[in-house]
């Protein structure tokens, strides 16, 4: 894991003649608990669960029971990846299993916030799929029941230990680039792959079940201030086939700051993911052809510098997210990504699907739930 410097302080390394610095020693990686493995129910063994199971088995972490509607595909995860863990079809049935303390829920929108409220009422501490819930209300009395029950609620929002945006949020929090006017993120990629797929059913494919990363990163990169409204608009290329807009847009507005989005899901050729962010004192950039090739760019004063970056998004994101929580309940604290935590992150989205289907913008905050995707 990268540390940091032994004087406290995070900037460049002296430049040398030709205006090259070393770029600062950050802690990006996820951090493991110093002792703490209890045994982990994972609930929802579809597609997404590969991920979860493999980081966890990397980690040493212990998982215990699996439980998916359909059994078979839960006795699959349990032959790939865990043999000795019991198999449940019912999470009911999977929260009675004896000593388990913490469960990864991995289900569809819909289903969550039941499912969060009946591991929480039975003790458990909870990782929830994200978005975790699709009404304001309910994610700040999931978060009151947490509390009361004295577990911890955390949303999987994995993008946060993605190697590059840890560092650039690392970064930031280091006081490397001062402070914060402006963050730009755009992406052109193929999504085209949900054609055909339950995905085409949501409308905003785009926005909702992809762009929720950034609506969470954007929420952290400036928390500590409150936006004053967001405006943003989604669009058809005239030559996509999926039924989901592919192009959308939002811009979201402080007082003293702005982040922007752009979003293109219909790109074949030449994909790439870029990340600006410009402060008083510097700039961070990262970009790359996808958003496991990253190349992170660090420019002050100094001069510039590269940061060199181990992992990728899915192995440090599924690992962190996890990890972090774990650390948490060691800790006695409220994890980072904490359910109340991404009510922010949730606003923001919120915010902007209203705006993109009213054509009008909105104050965070205001739209307090959305229909189920």
């Amino acid at each position: 894991m990268s540390s940091p410097s032994t004087s406290g302080t995070y900037g460049l390394a002296s430049t040398s003649a030709a205006g090259i610095a070393s770029a600062p020693a950050l802690p990006y990686l996820p951090r493991l608990p110093r002792s703490y493995r209890p045994p982990i129910g994972l609930v929802g063994c579809g597609g997404i669960s590969e991920y979860h199971l493999r980081a966890y088995r990397a980690l040493g972490l212990d998982v215990v029971a699996l439980c998916d509607v359909d059994a078979g595909r839960a006795e699959k995860r349990r032959a790939e990846f865990y043999p000795g863990a019991t198999v449940y079809s019912d999470y009911q049935a999977l929260l009675r299993h004896r000593g388990l303390e913490v469960v990864d829920l991995a289900l569809h929108p819909r289903e969550r916030a039941v499912a969060i409220e009946a591991a929480l009422r039975a003790g458990k501490h909870v990782l929830s799929q994200k978005p975790f819930v699709l009404d304001l209300d309910d994610g700040a009395r999931l978060a009151d029941l947490a509390e009361a029950q004295r577990v911890r609620l955390a949303v999987n929002q994995n993008g946060r230990w993605a190697p590059h945006f840890a560092y650039l949020m690392a970064a930031l929090r280091a006081g490397v680039i001062g402070e914060l006017a402006s963050a730009d993120f755009t992406l052109q990629w193929d999504h085209t792959w949900t054609a055909g797929t339950p995905f085409e059913s949501i409308h905003h494919l785009v926005l909702f079940d992809f762009g929720i990363h950034w609506f969470d990163l954007a929420a952290e990169l400036t928390r500590g201030r409150r936006p004053s409204r967001i405006t943003a608009s989604v669009a058809r290329a005239s030559f996509q086939k999926p039924r989901p807009p592919m192009l959308a847009q939002v811009a979201i507005e402080f007082p003293d700051a702005q982040v922007r989005l752009a979003f293109n899901g219909h790109v074949l050729h030449g994909q790439e993911d870029r990340t600006v962010l410009c402060g008083s004192a510097g700039t961070l950039r990262s970009a790359g052809p996808s958003l496991s090739e990253q190349a992170v760019t660090v420019h002050t004063v100094a001069g510039t510098a590269t940061a060199a970056l181990e992992g990728t998004w899915f192995t440090n994101g599924f690992q962190g997210t996890m990890a972090e929580l774990l650390c948490a309940i060691e800790e006695n604290r409220e994890p980072s990504h904490s359910g109340r935590n991404n009510l922010d992150s949730l606003a923001l989205c919120f915010a902007a699907l209203a705006s993109a289907d009213t054509g009008a913008p909105q104050i965070p905050g205001s739209v307090r739930r959305v229909a189920a995707h």
